[in-house]
């Protein structure tokens, strides 16, 4: 997984996206984390997006490209602010 420190648009991007779905903003944070496809924190974002959207299939989908699974968080809020602290972590 590439480093976001080599990528600044990255971690501004993934923290956008994440803002924008804890205030509902789907369409939005949709856009900017598929900017990052095949990144690991971008995929369990997208992942969580489409869990959160009731778009299951789609969600296991992203799920399987990450460390995550599909189960491990019942509420979304959580694992969206789990996902802003491993992005403002990431080096």
């Amino acid at each position: 997984m590439e480093r976001m420190a080599e990528q600044p648009n990255i971690r501004d991007d993934l923290t956008q996206a994440v803002e924008a779905a804890l205030e509902g903003d789907w369409k939005e944070a949709h856009a900017l984390v598929q900017r990052h496809e095949g990144m690991g924190l971008a995929d369990w974002l997208h992942a969580c997006l489409h869990k959160i959207e009731g778009d299951a299939t789609n969600a296991r989908y992203w799920y399987a490209q990450t460390h995550v699974t599909y189960e491990r968080y019942a509420d979304p809020r959580a694992e969206l602010r789990e996902i802003l602290h491993a992005v403002q972590s990431e080096t």
